[in-house]
């Protein structure tokens, strides 16, 4: 075969050190915007990016060349010298979520992502990314699931 044909969709979600409420209201639509950009350079495709004060959701689609964790390392370190520029003493947390998507899934992610605000006026970051977890199959120890 003279090409490359893929479909790699991953929905990542990575939180504020601590999960704590860091990203200004008014940086939000911004810092979406920039890690659109970030993706882009990278010829990663975004199909959505929301989140909080605490956190952050991506729909991309990966090119065979990219792998999930180099683009989830570009994008935060990147994003977060970006929000340093901008006055913030600012730090993502360590660790992250990455969770393949199918093709047939990828506008119900999408209108998950872009609702954000609305999914946390009834629930906390912790308890969505272990929903996310639970419904993935990812095992996981509770104790540690957010120790440092």
């Amino acid at each position: 075969m003279a090409h490359t044909y893929n479909a790699i969709f991953i929905h990542y979600v990575f939180s504020t050190k601590d999960r704590k409420d860091t990203i200004p209201k008014e940086l939000q639509e911004k810092l979406e915007a920039y890690l659109f950009g970030i993706a882009s350079n990278l010829r990663i495709k975004t199909l959505a990016v929301g989140g909080t004060a605490n956190h952050v959701h991506l729909l991309l689609g990966l090119p065979p060349t990219v792998t999930v964790a180099e683009a989830v390392q570009k994008l935060k370190a990147n994003s977060s010298r970006w929000l340093g520029d901008h006055g913030l003493s600012f730090q993502w947390q360590e660790g992250y979520g990455a969770f393949s998507v199918s093709p047939s899934l990828l506008s119900d992610v999408q209108t998950y992502i872009r609702n954000q605000e609305e999914h946390h006026r009834n629930r906390s970051f912790d308890e969505e990314f272990r929903a996310i977890l639970d419904k993935s199959g990812v095992v996981y120890d509770a104790d540690q699931l957010f120790a440092a």
